[in-house]
């Protein structure tokens, strides 16, 4: 049994931190116990998912689960794997769900009558989490096993939306549902679209947050940040992710290697002080702002141009409510592929299991994004592009809500 310090003044409570102090919620929790969670599945005073649920049900906590980037998150992108272990401390079974299959198996699920997800989303299509999901609602149905979604705000709000939403033909593991890039949507509200929309045809709760309103961004909920994924060490670039993301797509880097990854992008022949005074006259023409374009020179440590001094950016978001990142990102995307000629590069390789399509179209659910670039489109046609189908969307995500 562990104490547990008394709760801060926080503006909101997590699920999390509502299942440890509300006796009606833990009678809710039925038979053997698995839970989904990772490094960022904290309560207001640290304490992990795991000792919190550990504490509350005791020997009736089975099995833990880990997404992407592995359950304690030290596991880099693209691929790379994790495996399966038991706990060194908990002595419990930790099946990886991001290893020879994405799917849970009969195996992992035998003996749970209920799954647990705590997962720190960060309220981009193509962040994984919710991928995973989509695919465990579909499992945990097939075999009867309820699932408790412990709701966490999106640190990017849940008013606005971005980005075209994604074409059914490119549904993979970085597009499992038809969002937008940024979809506005908690984890509840995802698990909510799943069952509604999708094949999460299972028994479903959604232990929902207090406090937490849809104009609230990560800093505005007195929440610490702890990094979801080992390359997004602050809430900021969980902004800036939504555009800088598109860069995994290409050569240019997008700051891992870095301690600031996803804020920064560069490319070893980018000279950023003259590239930006350009730049910044085109967003001044587009209506760009809410942020700061800051030139800077970095040498990645790892992955692309490792060891390479690279000239760049970093994007400082200065205005939450202007900032627009998945647009920013696109336009930072065409500009540079017309800047850099023949140095600008699609990247080719796998890219989360797809083997066949340019990892930038598996990345925008779309080929047509990349044609606006390389046909150099007007701007109107990515507007185009963009909300293209949001109406329906916009009706189906209405429906799902659990928060004003």
């Amino acid at each position: 049994m562990i104490c547990f310090q008394e709760e801060p003044m926080t503006k909101i409570h997590t699920g999390l931190e509502l299942l440890k102090i509300e006796k009606n919620f833990q009678k809710e929790i039925k038979g053997s116990i698995g839970l989904l969670c990772h490094n960022a599945s904290i309560d207001s005073q640290f304490n992990h998912a795991i000792e919190i649920t550990k504490s509350l049900f005791g020997p009736r906590l089975k099995k833990l689960f880990g997404p992407q980037h592995g359950l304690i998150t030290d596991v880099q992108d693209n691929m790379v794997e994790t495996e399966d272990f038991i706990h060194p401390h908990f002595k419990l079974p930790v099946y990886s769900l991001y290893s020879e299959t994405r799917i849970p198996t009969d195996e992992m699920l035998e003996g749970i009558d209920t799954l647990l997800i705590d997962l720190q989303d960060v309220g981009t299509r193509v962040y994984t989490y919710i991928s995973t999901l989509g695919l465990i609602m579909e499992a945990c149905g097939k075999k009867d096993i309820e699932v408790v979604i412990l709701d966490r705000p999106n640190p990017v709000g849940g008013d606005i939306i971005e980005g075209n939403v994604l074409d059914p033909s490119y549904k993979s593991f970085v597009g499992h549902f038809p969002f937008p890039m940024r979809h506005g949507l908690t984890m509840g509200e995802v698990a909510n679209f799943c069952k509604t929309y999708g094949d999460g045809q299972c028994a479903l709760k959604v232990i929902q947050m207090e406090g937490w309103k849809r104009s609230m961004t990560f800093n505005e909920t007195g929440l610490p940040w702890v990094l979801p994924s080992p390359n997004l060490p602050t809430w900021e670039s969980a902004f800036t992710f939504v555009g800088t993301v598109l860069f995994e797509g290409t050569f240019i880097s997008e700051g891992r290697g870095t301690t600031r990854s996803l804020e920064i992008v560069g490319h070893p022949n980018l000279e950023p002080y003259s590239f930006k005074e350009k730049f910044l006259k085109k967003c001044e023409s587009l209506e760009l702002s809410g942020f700061n374009l800051r030139p800077l020179y970095f040498r990645p440590t790892f992955q692309k141009h490792a060891q390479k001094t690279c000239g760049g950016f970093q994007i400082h978001p200065t205005n939450l409510q202007d900032f627009r990142p998945w647009t920013l990102g696109q336009v930072l995307c065409h500009e540079l592929f017309h800047t850099l000629g023949p140095d600008f590069q699609w990247n080719k390789s796998p890219y989360e299991y797809e083997f066949e399509r340019p990892a930038i179209d598996m990345i925008n659910g779309t080929h047509t994004i990349r044609e606006w670039i390389e046909e150099n489109r007007p701007w109107e046609d990515l507007k185009g592009i963009e909300e293209n189908n949001w109406p329906e969307f916009l009706n189906k995500r209405e429906s799902t809500l659990l928060y004003k």
